[in-house]
């Protein structure tokens, strides 16, 4: 049997990083306490050095989720247009989420940032509920359409920690 996934090449790098610059929500897979997946709709946006992050209440199963058990998976794209949605692209990120301190110095930083893409959170980023999760790319799966499928490493996503 063919391998169906392509080598990795610029043409999928870069519309990696289109659903990924236009990105303004991403669904999250988590594992809960009983060990079964939920997911959920979160808003999805990008420190300054292009890491993942969301911004989530304590208030959410899927941050106790999180908490829990730090391994999750974003999926990003939406559909648009006509036709099957199935030939839209879409990313999905395996990941490992880790919670930003509201003390941090970095906080107040990242708020700034976050807010010029979700103005609305300024109703409740203050809250003490409210907390920043950084997600750190182990790989990437990009479904580019029909027969375009790629993996794709942390610095072919240019989120590469280190």
């Amino acid at each position: 049997m063919t391998n169906p996934i392509r080598p990795t090449d610029n043409d999928a790098r870069a519309l990696a990083e289109t659903l990924l610059q236009t990105a303004r929500t991403a669904s999250l897979a988590v594992l809960t306490s009983h060990g079964g997946p939920l997911v959920t709709r979160i808003a999805f946006g990008r420190t300054p050095d292009d890491q993942p992050l969301t911004l989530v209440s304590d208030l959410s199963a899927h941050t106790a989720a999180l908490r829990s058990d730090p391994r999750c998976s974003l999926l990003v794209g939406d559909v648009t247009g006509k036709g099957d949605p199935l030939n839209q692209p879409r990313l999905t990120l395996e990941a490992t989420a880790s919670f930003l301190d509201r003390a941090s110095p970095r906080h107040e930083e990242l708020a700034a940032h976050y807010l010029r893409d979700h103005p609305k959170s300024k109703l409740y980023i203050g809250f003490a509920d409210f907390s920043f999760v950084l997600f750190t790319i182990k790989i990437g799966h990009l479904n580019g359409g029909f027969g375009k499928a790629f993996t794709l490493t942390p610095a072919d996503l240019g989120c590469d920690a280190g």
